[in-house]
């Protein structure tokens, strides 16, 4: 249980900072750029997504069910699919529906999404 809680811990670091790299680069795409937020939150999305994968091999599972790393970056990137899924759905519906300004939507789907990619790729992955 503790190498779980720790395990966690250190996701949640990294997870973190490549949420910062998310939510900076959603809010610069989006207010600087002008793209419409769903193509930002999806372009900042990913490239969270990769620096998560990067981060999370060097310093967070120790463990790895799968040894060719092409493949696993594929289930990586799969699970984070399933991640863009949530993060899209979850923003128009917030912003659109519920009328949660985009960035506060963010943090919202960002704690959700944070979960499922943690849960997932524990069980499946690491």
């Amino acid at each position: 249980m503790l190498k779980l809680f720790n395990q966690f811990s250190k996701y949640a670091v990294v997870g973190g900072f490549a949420f910062i790299v998310d939510y900076s680069l959603l809010w610069f795409l989006t207010e600087k750029i002008k793209f419409y937020y769903l193509i930002s939150a999806l372009i900042s999305f990913i490239t969270g997504l990769v620096i998560n994968y990067i981060l999370s091999v060097k310093f967070v599972f120790d463990n790895r069910k799968i040894n060719d790393k092409k493949i696993e970056f594929f289930y990586f990137s799969l699970i984070g699919v399933a991640g863009v899924i949530i993060n899209q759905a979850s923003m128009w519906f917030l912003t659109e529906k519920i009328k949660i300004f985009y960035m506060k939507s963010k943090l919202i789907t960002a704690l959700i999404v944070l979960m499922w990619n943690f849960s997932i790729r524990k069980i499946f992955l690491f």
